[in-house]
């Protein structure tokens, strides 16, 4: 099946053949939905934090960053910004000069107010002679959309979300790359004013990137009294999917294989290289300006300071078992921890003798461990925060996507549609275990949470593989707490007009 010039190929990207068989295999037969056993709520599931709670949080947080620990803050933004101008494209293309829809109409009416309005301008006098103002008065509102998408002039179509310009400052525009180096500075330095933060980048955007914080990051470092080490990665090779024909058969295009990246699952990997204790994750359009940024700030050290207290009992609790010296009051005690703070439950525990007990409760406290952010539901999409059963028989909270859900059970199909949260990607990750050992991340995956998707190319139909999701299926066999943070927390930047809200003003 596989040609000589198809294995040089795999041998360049670092796939073995057996993960084709492997990925083809998961075309035939697809993935199962997972068996939910309820949404989470603050009812069940979500904690809600009160203010003396709030307080015990924050200062554990604040205690940790005075130690040795090395705290990263990672944001995958490899992403284009082409989806973000889907509705300007579409008017470029338009039979029709003048704009007819209103997220058109909205986009000119107030392009005065975006951060990028002075390039642009300058952009449409360098290709047309004329400013923005003028354009619009001859009806020229293609020119405009032009200079702004174009590589004549900004070339935002094709540069990925973090080198646009989001938010307007007094001393001048800010790019989501400069917000998340203020972030860092506010909630992620060390002891000693150091700031690690890392940027999952596109090979082609990379270098543009570096040199971005290559000119700023000295004014925030500055500024915030800081020091940054912000480094980069891309998606790796290896983690690119084959793509498959309606039959299920590598899908070739000349004669060639054709690989899609693995979608932000593949991003485990690049987790999984990085040097840290404490990793929170974060995308790279939620981001406010600098007024708003208080709530944000708050509730990251406070998911952290969850996460670095639980942690904290974790270890304890392991350092006891490995002394074999524990009485069955102690092992009990554990078992409730497990149960009613990781959410960790298991039917089967109770028929176990303590040896055995003991066993089950080493391997369940001894993973990576994520405390994650969840909004209430106000129809914003986002993966819904869920009960669900493991392959071990185990319940435990999950972060699920409607793919993973059987739509057509309508007992399942109610529980996501009146699920009260959603996460808005807000992470923070323990990735080291007791002894001070680094988890191998790749190991706590569970592979049958992908997802199979239809496209094209050239006009010929395939499936597409997605490996499990980043903080869905690759993060399945974590210990997973979920704490409520308020909405003013998520500002994502779906589409350029989102930028005229009153968060990105």
């Amino acid at each position: 099946m596989l040609t000589p010039q198809d294995k040089e190929l795999l041998n360049k990207k670092g796939i073995s053949e057996e993960q084709i068989a492997t990925q083809l295999a998961c075309f035939e037969k697809g993935f199962p939905y997972l068996k939910l056993f309820s949404a989470a709520s603050v009812e069940n599931g979500i904690l809600a934090l009160d203010t003396e709670e709030q307080k015990k949080y924050l200062d554990a947080w604040e205690a940790y960053t005075q130690t040795d620990k090395v705290v990263v803050k990672f944001v995958p933004a490899s992403g284009a910004a082409s989806r973000m101008f889907k509705n300007l494209f579409e008017f470029l293309g338009a039979d029709y000069d003048v704009p007819q829809t209103d997220f058109e109409k909205t986009f000119f009416e107030k392009i005065e107010h975006f951060a990028f309005y002075d390039d642009l301008n300058q952009a449409c006098m360098k290709n047309t002679g004329k400013y923005i103002p003028a354009l619009i008065t001859e009806g020229n509102y293609k020119a405009i959309v032009t200079a702004l998408l174009e590589a004549a002039g900004l070339n935002y179509g094709t540069l990925p979300k973090g080198l646009l310009k989001f938010h307007r400052y007094e001393e001048g525009s800010r790019t989501p790359v400069e917000e998340h180096l203020v972030e860092g500075a506010l909630y992620a330095a060390n002891k000693n004013g150091k700031v690690n933060i890392h940027f999952t980048v596109s090979p082609e955007h990379r270098i543009l990137f570096k040199a971005l914080v290559e000119e700023k990051a000295s004014a925030y470092a500055k500024r915030y009294g800081v020091e940054y080490n912000v480094t980069f990665s891309e998606q790796k090779p290896s983690t690119d999917t084959i793509a498959a024909d309606m039959n299920n058969q590598p899908f070739r295009d000349n004669g060639n294989l054709v690989f899609r990246p693995g979608g932000h699952g593949a991003l485990i990997e690049n987790l999984n290289d990085l040097d840290a204790d404490i990793i929170f994750i974060k995308n790279i359009d939620n981001v406010v300006p600098d007024r708003l940024k208080g709530d944000t700030i708050l509730y990251k050290k406070l998911i952290a300071g969850v996460l670095v207290a639980l942690q904290q009992k974790v270890f304890s609790y392991l350092q006891l078992l490995d002394t074999g010296k524990y009485t069955h009051e102690q092992v009990i005690e554990i078992l409730q921890f497990v149960q009613k703070q990781l959410h960790c439950k298991n039917p089967e525990v109770k028929n176990l003798e303590d040896a055995e007990l003991v066993i089950y409760l080493k391997k369940k406290l001894n993973r990576p461990m994520r405390v994650c952010g969840m909004v209430k539901n106000v129809g914003e999409p986002g993966g819904g925060p869920f009960l669900a059963y493991n392959s071990d028989g185990t319940i435990s909270l999950q972060i699920l996507e409607s793919s993973q859900i059987d739509m057509n059970d309508p007992e399942k199909k109610n529980m996501f549609e009146k699920g009260t949260h959603f996460n808005p990607v807000d992470l923070v990750c323990a990735v080291r275990g007791y002894k001070g050992q680094k988890f191998d991340l790749t190991n706590f995956v569970d592979k049958a949470t992908g997802f199979i998707s239809h496209k094209s190319k050239n006009g010929k139909e395939l499936k597409a593989l997605e490996l499990p999701g980043l903080w869905n299926g690759a993060m399945s066999d974590w210990n997973t707490i979920f704490v409520e943070v308020p909405l003013s927390t998520f500002n994502p930047v779906k589409t350029v007009n989102d930028l005229l809200r009153e968060q990105h003003q």
